[in-house]
């Protein structure tokens, strides 16, 4: 039986934690920032966590993870 490839788009833009949840950076932080407020720019540094029902999905994209 052939491997399984991996989704390189996906795998670029997640990490697994730990305990197997996907971590990814979020979006927004890139340009036009003077509108946005300070507090929005500094919670948007943190790393965002994915639901369970799209953990789920993104599991079968990255077979290696």
């Amino acid at each position: 039986m052939p491997k399984m490839k991996t989704r390189k788009a996906y795998a670029k833009r997640f990490k697994f934690t730990g305990t197997g949840k996907l971590k990814y950076k979020k979006q927004g932080l890139r340009h036009i920032l003077t509108k946005k407020s300070t507090k929005r720019k500094r919670n948007l540094r943190h790393a965002g966590i994915l639901s369970v029902a799209e953990t789920k999905r993104a599991k079968s994209l990255l077979p290696y993870g």
